[in-house]
């Protein structure tokens, strides 16, 4: 199994442990990621707010690349994730955005490359039950709110990720480590990252107030994240919340990646573990308790 694997910006940075713990857990599993040569920054939100033949063009631009390797491509991060799936839409389905993009990249793309999430090939390249025979470690029963955030699953039409109301591909894998993973009504909710960058941070605090304080209400022991805005926002936000409202939550936020690490019997450095704001032990405590 071979993918052109793309990092993002935020690997270099806010999300090293995800790009590492991904990187692991893909080493552990036999999948061969192989890095962009030359990648460079999808626009992000950034891009498309200013404009979209930019944020199209950006995208495309790693594409192409990708699609010189003759392979899928590969995407942790939802953001860049959701704007790679755009670019895709808007090539296809829009002549003149073609021709706009081709213009200003130099070469013509045709929306051809094949844009996975890694819980997509995990869960159906890979296959779960594979997983499961690969795991040495359980969570055993771990209690765990598979939180999506809302670029993974909108809009529908373009990202076509799971059910975008109830999306179950983070939970089964949760499940296939031996986790109970929890029903509850905030899993798609927006954190409120974006707004970090304007005035309104109290109402970042306000939204990761309400998910991080619904996962508590159904008992949850952690977290699990797919996307780095959301994992930065709900683990360092702890600060604010108890700082502004008293309240203190203590709950750790891992990715997803992180967790199957654990479960693979890969170590904390490896994946990224010393980097998360509110200490995982009780979670790396409970796994390491079910050999």
């Amino acid at each position: 199994m071979k993918y052109a694997y793309y990092p993002g910006c935020s690997a270099e940075s806010s999300a090293r442990d995800q790009h590492s713990s991904s990187i692991a857990v893909a080493r552990a599993l036999g999948i061969d990621f192989i890095e962009i040569k030359g990648w460079s920054c999808c626009g992000s939100t950034p891009g498309h707010q200013t404009d979209r033949v930019l944020a199209a063009s950006l995208s495309a631009a790693n594409l192409i690349l990708a699609k010189d390797m003759g392979l899928d491509i590969v995407v942790n991060c939802a953001a860049c994730y959701n704007r790679l799936k755009t670019a895709n839409h808007e090539v296809k389905n829009h002549p003149e955005m073609r021709k706009k993009v081709r213009n200003a990249i130099g070469r013509d793309y045709d929306g051809s490359v094949e844009i996975k999430h890694m819980m997509e090939v995990l869960l159906e390249d890979y296959g779960k039950e594979s997983l499961q025979n690969a795991f040495t470690y359980s969570l055993n029963g771990l209690r765990v709110a598979s939180y999506y955030g809302c670029l993974l699953v909108r809009p529908q039409e373009i990202t076509n990720f799971d059910d975008p109301e109830n999306p179950q591909s983070m939970d089964n894998l949760i499940r296939a480590m031996g986790g109970e993973s929890l029903d509850w009504p905030y899993k798609v909710e927006c954190c409120g990252n974006s707004l970090s960058l304007t005035t309104r941070s109290d109402l970042v605090v306000s939204f990761s107030d309400s998910i991080i304080g619904m996962a508590k209400a159904v008992e949850a022991e952690c977290i699990a994240v797919a996307c780095p805005l959301c994992q930065v926002n709900l683990d360092l936000r702890q600060m604010d919340i108890k700082q502004q409202t008293g309240k203190q939550y203590d709950m750790p936020v891992l990715y997803i990646t992180q967790l199957m690490g654990l479960c693979l019997g890969l170590s904390r450095k490896e994946l990224g573990l010393e980097k998360l704001v509110v200490s995982p032990s009780p979670v790396v405590k409970a796994i390491a308790a079910t050999v």
